[in-house]
């Protein structure tokens, strides 16, 4: 892919070094950018400018007979706006790739990205104020993908998460016992309740289908169990409410109900029902000297945790310079397992296997032997100081014939064959 000017802008966006084409959540919309500057030109902008676009972009779509406009029909048909602003609406369409000017024919017509982008709004308006809209929504690009026969992961999700949300939101209304949420949340359900059994009929034939990928199909089963709880919440409500009812306060033989009371005043506003408690509301005092349990409570806060509050010690300690480092205390190395095995190697004079040299006590002193046997002869280690050098400067030197040997001992099954051979013995060779 190229670099231009809007990638560069772009990669500002990650840590240096991301490849932007790696990120699978990135990658379509790169693919996609030409169609996403479609709906970047038609939204960039104020609220008005915004409006005029899709105003005279959606009417130049609109006449499908005849979809070309010469500039003559285009001033005559937008008579009511401003011409000035209509050259300047036409010309950031045509610059944006919006609409395309035939030379040849003088006329403009619709791109192909602006025909897409018109198409997507036009769905997005016909659910837009539709109870249950974002539903219908989501099902109708479900229900077009599945005729196509490409159901898209993203829409699965989309419909998965939105029902979920709208599940979680009808058990909190039931759990909260109020007949107000309860009515709300059924009045949503029951908007929402057509698109769900549509979505239901197409899970089914989605589920059903063998060339599905399993984490489609996973996803696809996942949406018809939420939909099966939510089918399911009507009666769900319905009981509640019945449990409500038979605990309602009935006001005398006014025919009245506590619940009645309740849905008249949530029609009332702040001032009328501040009109109507006027003068019948009073602070009445705290009897907190009635209960001796309560007098103890209060006099203990009041003569000792008050004032142990405001004695408490909040300030910061003063502060103190930071220790040197030759004061710090300094954990001496335990090398008794390295001293030992350099006085073993300097008492093998002629060398020895490796299988006789080096096992002793268990496996890991075994393992840190062998690994110190690596060194014997080693220049870099021979140019350091401390307890490796004598390891080093011995006259040894380590050759390994590529198999293995059996040991049985000191916990090491078996270990790789070789020898330590004097230094003199390797020269002659």
């Amino acid at each position: 892919m190229s670099e231009t000017a809007n990638d560069s802008l772009l990669r500002e966006f990650f840590r240096p070094g991301t490849l932007l084409e790696d990120l699978p959540a990135l990658f379509p919309l790169l693919q996609a950018r030409d169609s996403l500057n479609a709906f970047i030109a038609l939204f960039r902008g104020g609220d008005d400018e915004v409006m005029i676009r899709l105003l005279v972009l959606r009417e130049i779509g609109g006449r499908g007979e005849k979809p070309t406009w010469s500039p003559q029909e285009l001033r005559s048909h937008f008579a009511y706006i401003d011409e000035v602003k209509l050259q300047t609406v036409l010309l950031r369409l045509r610059e944006k790739e919006l609409l395309v000017w035939n030379s040849e024919a003088s006329h403009y017509q619709i791109s192909p990205h602006g025909r897409m982008a018109l198409s997507a709004l036009s769905v997005l308006l016909r659910f837009d104020g539709e109870d249950g809209g974002e539903i219908g929504y989501i099902t109708s690009q479900l229900a077009a993908g599945q005729s196509l026969g490409k159901v898209a992961d993203e829409d699965l999700q989309h419909l998965l998460s939105r029902l979920n949300e709208l599940q979680d939101e009808f058990s909190r209304a039931v759990l909260s016992g109020s007949e107000h949420r309860i009515r709300k949340a059924e009045k949503k359900l029951n908007s929402v309740l057509n698109w769900v059994e549509k979505g239901t009929e197409i899970m089914k034939v989605v589920a059903a289908d063998a060339d599905l990928d399993p984490a489609t199909h996973r996803v696809a089963q996942r949406i018809g169990q939420v939909q099966s709880r939510m089918l399911r919440m009507s009666s769900v409500f319905q009981r509640t409410l019945n449990q409500l009812e038979s605990q309602k306060v009935h006001l005398g033989q006014s025919g009245l109900s506590s619940s009645d009371i309740n849905s008249w005043l949530r029609t009332r506003n702040v001032d009328s029902l501040c009109a109507l408690i006027g003068g019948s509301f009073a602070h009445p005092p705290r009897a907190g000297f009635v209960l001796g349990d309560i007098v103890v409570d209060v006099a203990e806060f009041e003569l000792v945790d008050r004032i142990r509050a405001e004695a408490a010690e909040a300030s910061l300690p003063p502060q103190q310079e930071a220790p040197q480092s030759a004061a710090l205390p300094v954990e001496k190395l335990d090398l008794s397992v390295l001293n030992a095995f350099v006085g073993e190697l300097n008492r093998l004079g002629e060398g020895a296997s490796l299988e006789e040299a080096v096992p002793a006590e268990d496996f890991a002193t075994t393992s840190y032997r062998l690994s110190l046997v690596s060194l014997l002869g080693d220049p870099e280690s021979e140019a350091l100081e401390g307890a490796v050098v004598d390891l080093a400067r011995i006259p040894l030197s380590l050759q390994l014939s590529g198999g293995e040997v059996e040991v049985g001992r000191c916990g090491v099954a078996r270990m790789s064959a070789g020898r330590l051979v004097k230094k003199t013995e390797i020269l002659e060779d």
